[in-house]
């Protein structure tokens, strides 16, 4: 039966994540040497954060990059998960459909707009439960996982667990944030975002979409949110 609700539970992210990010900050631009820089740092976090966001947003995001977190992830498509395996940066751990058996009717997610359409969510549901029946019928032949996996589909529910350093995580939200990706995928680094946010609200502005960052839209088809491109330059050429 299909899995309609996302799981994300935010599992490992430091503790002393300002201090370590604001030991990158002042190590590149210190005399002093980044164990005692660390040893004694004094400020509150208000001045720690006001270098760190001028470090950000001056481009030396490395200082950022000792900063790893860690999600486990439910109810999430075979689809959604190849996107995001997409990203260099992030580490996965997932649910094996070459060694792990489906028992029974396996579970999918039906993305929204088929499942708005009943008479759609109907054909859609109907073939699975055939890809159902038959992957069970390789099974019982004899027929290998690794082999009768080969004809389940992209809507095929999934697990893992992902990790990515806090560069990446903006990266991931600059990119997935946009109202060009694909809703579920949307949905997935929108949950993330929030997780983070909740421990760092300092983050927030960091954690959006890239035409909030940039200013403008540099997507070929703009949803409208932000002038696009050629408008501002045209805009900044004729004054």
């Amino acid at each position: 039966m299909p899995k309609k609700e996302l799981e994300v539970k935010l599992i490992s992210i430091p503790d002393n994540l300002i201090d370590t990010i604001y030991t990158a900050c002042r190590t590149c631009y210190s005399s002093d040497g980044a164990v005692e820089i660390n040893s004694n740092i004094t400020d509150d976090n208000e001045k720690k954060l006001s270098l760190i966001k001028k470090v950000i947003s001056s481009g030396h995001y490395s200082t950022i990059e000792h900063i790893q977190v860690s999600f486990a992830i439910n109810n999430i498509s075979r689809a959604a998960t190849h996107q995001l395996v997409r990203h260099r940066l992030m580490s996965f751990s997932q649910k094996s459909q070459r060694y792990v058996k489906e028992k029974g009717e396996f579970d999918y997610i039906i993305p929204d707009s088929i499942e708005k359409v009943p008479e759609l969510k109907m054909e859609f549901e109907n073939l699975v439960k055939h890809i159902s029946d038959t992957y069970q019928i390789f099974i019982s032949a004899g027929i290998k996982k690794e082999d009768a996996r080969s004809i389940l589909p992209n809507a095929a529910a999934s697990s893992m667990v992902a990790s990515l350093n806090l560069r990446e995580l903006i990266h991931l939200a600059n990119l997935r944030l946009c109202t060009r990706a694909q809703l579920e995928i949307r949905q997935l680094v929108k949950k993330m975002c929030e997780l983070v946010v909740e421990r760092e609200p300092w983050l927030k502005e960091h954690l959006v979409p890239k035409c909030a960052r940039l200013g403008y839209c540099d997507e070929d088809n703009s949803c409208g949110r932000m002038p696009v491109k050629n408008q501002i330059i045209k805009e900044m050429i004729h004054g």
